[in-house]
Parts: structure tokens; sequence; C-alpha cells
């Protein structure tokens, strides 16, 4: 039992920022009147690749523009 712990300690960071970055990726899409792409294409991508699907988003499916 106290190895299990241990491992869940070690990947609790990841998993909280994971659940963060996918949080507000989708919530900036949401948001988001266009983007670069198909919205629903986006959302798969966040959900589905983990850790790099909203890195993703933020580098590649959003578009300059300062209004929403």
């Amino acid at each position: 039992m106290n190895e299990v712990m241990d491992i869940i300690r070690l990947f609790l960071p990841l998993i909280v920022v994971q659940l963060l970055l996918m949080s507000v990726a989708l919530f900036d899409l949401y948001r988001r009147v266009s983007v670069r792409g198909q919205k629903w294409v986006w959302v798969i991508i966040i959900i589905v690749i983990n850790l790099l699907g909203p890195i993703a988003y933020f580098i590649f499916g959003r578009e300059k523009s300062s209004e929403y």
C-alpha cells in the first residue's frame, strides 16, 4: 500500500497540470469566435492527446486576434 501512495504522490502534480491545461484550453476554445481549423477537431485533440493537445492548441490553434 505504501508503494501505491508513493506512485500517486509522484504523478499527482502531472495530473493536476494536465487537467488545468485541458480546462483552460477548452474554456478558451469555447469563448473564441474563430480558430485555425474546426473547433470539434481541436476539442478531440485537447482531450485525447492529454498533455500535448492543449499545448498544441495554444501554439497552433488560436488565431492572432485580440477579441474572443
